[in-house]
């Protein structure tokens, strides 16, 4: 591991690698991971879940906020990677953001011992309401944008540069509404270009066009197992609706569900401030 600075706030942080035996790929895989604070204070630490699936967790850094204002140790990392490496098992808090949402939510109806609080970031409680979510947002886009996407689908031809442009419209309706998006976020996003492997396998070409194994992903059953405090938020032009959150708010038995009227999916980068707010007090009630 090596100490480093190069951060928002120069906050102390150090960085590193781990390596995972993992049986289906057949070989031995390594996480990259970043901690802002000190693990070995009081304080709990807040391991962060990124999104995609298959982007890396650039754009999460500025959580590093609340170690800034809050002393919160927090520990970013691109997927794979657990907690048991820092040795954080016994205490720790996470936040989850969208397919984070999901892994953290899985994580939680577990019942692990050492999870204390857990932040569900416009994380749908089931894929299929996602996807009828997205149906219904993406009527509301240009009509012109709209058939462009009716009919590359219907042709078969999602990988074509006017399909791609098409859902670029989408995302800046209900991904991220700043123009230009922030550095970080084309940075981790970025990677969905360079290599789409994963993204492409576990979901499929588009967020409202899942053709992979994520499409049945469901919690709706077990949602109601998650029993440590819980916040939920999502944007109010989120690709996350209230349709596909309202699940977490009606199953989870502790959970506060706040949500952002400036924002869409990336309510940490829209109302910076007042998101780290929200979250800051929650973790520290």
């Amino acid at each position: 591991m090596n100490t480093v600075t190069d951060n928002p706030h120069q906050i102390p942080a150090m960085e590193g690698r781990m390596s995972w035996n993992v049986p289906g790929a057949g070989k031995q895989c390594e996480t990259w991971f970043r901690v802002f604070g000190d693990l070995k204070s009081e304080m709990r630490p807040l391991v962060i879940l990124h999104g995609g699936p298959g982007v890396t967790s650039d754009y999460l850094t500025l959580f590093s906020d609340l170690t800034q204002k809050r002393f919160i140790p927090v520990v970013v990392y691109d997927q794979l990677g657990n907690g048991q490496h820092l040795d954080i098992y016994h205490d720790y808090d996470i936040l989850g953001h969208s397919w984070g949402g999901m892994l953290g939510a899985r994580h939680a109806v577990r019942q692990p011992g050492g999870l204390k609080r857990l932040v569900l970031m416009s994380a749908p409680a089931s894929n299929k309401l996602w996807i009828d979510a997205q149906e219904v947002l993406r009527r509301k886009l240009p009509q012109s944008t709209q058939d462009v996407l009716d009919r590359c689908e219907r042709a078969g031809k999602m990988e074509s540069p006017e399909y791609q442009e098409a859902v670029q419209v989408y995302y800046a309706h209900y991904f991220c509404t700043l123009n230009p998006m922030p550095d970080a976020l084309m940075e981790s996003f970025g990677w969905l270009e360079k290599d789409p492997t994963v993204y492409f396998t576990m979901n499929g070409p588009s967020e409202f066009y899942i053709t992979g194994p994520n499409k049945d992903w469901t919690i709706v059953d077990e949602a109601h197992k998650i029993l440590v405090p819980t916040l939920l938020t999502n944007g109010w032009r989120d690709m996350a609706a209230d349709s596909c959150v309202y699940p977490f708010f009606n199953l989870i038995p502790r959970v506060r569900w706040v949500q952002f009227a400036d924002s869409s999916h990336m309510a940490h980068l829209e109302e910076r401030q007042k998101y780290m707010e929200v979250v800051g007090q929650f973790l520290q009630e």
